[in-house]
């Protein structure tokens, strides 16, 4: 089941997409929040405490195997193809059988969900994909958990 919700404003657009299933190669369970990125209501939601706690409801809500909290330009920026799973954003929700995570720099949050999953919070402040230090922080933390095997594509590619 795949489901998508977008506010209706076109100059301040935000989508949640949740999906889940039965595994299979065309199916992975995930919920990707995109949050506007200007306006009175970017200024209310884009705070990493009101993220952190939207990806945290999500997750125990659905039980995905990953969610993000980003904006399109971060993720064209860090991920050719966009693939579920393979990327951070500001908020990052990992599921604990992808592995466990890493130790991470400063000034990177991890914190458990229940326990059985993680959030990662990138910085308290604002990220923006225009900031050299966050898309930096952003690529590190992206190559650690990489290298810890928790960046897989959610979908095995059609044999």
């Amino acid at each position: 089941m795949s489901f998508a919700a977008w506010n209706g404003e076109s100059e301040a657009t935000s989508v949640v997409h949740f999906s889940c299933g039965a595994p299979s190669p065309d199916t992975a369970d995930l919920c990707l929040l995109t949050p506007p990125s200007r306006g009175p209501t970017s200024e209310r939601i884009l705070r990493a405490s009101t993220l952190t706690q939207t990806l945290r409801a999500m997750a125990l809500a659905w039980e995905p195997s990953w969610g993000v909290v980003t904006s399109d330009e971060h993720r064209d920026r860090v991920s050719e193809f966009a693939d579920v799973g393979t990327f951070v954003g500001w908020v990052t929700y990992l599921a604990r059988q992808r592995g466990a995570v890493p130790s991470l720099p400063a000034p990177v949050h991890v914190e458990p969900v229940e326990d059985k999953e993680t959030l990662i919070v990138l910085t308290p402040e604002r990220f923006t994909s225009t900031r050299p230090e966050h898309v930096a922080l952003a690529a590190q933390v992206r190559e650690r958990l990489d290298q810890a095997g928790l960046l897989k594509p959610l979908h095995a590619a059609p044999s």
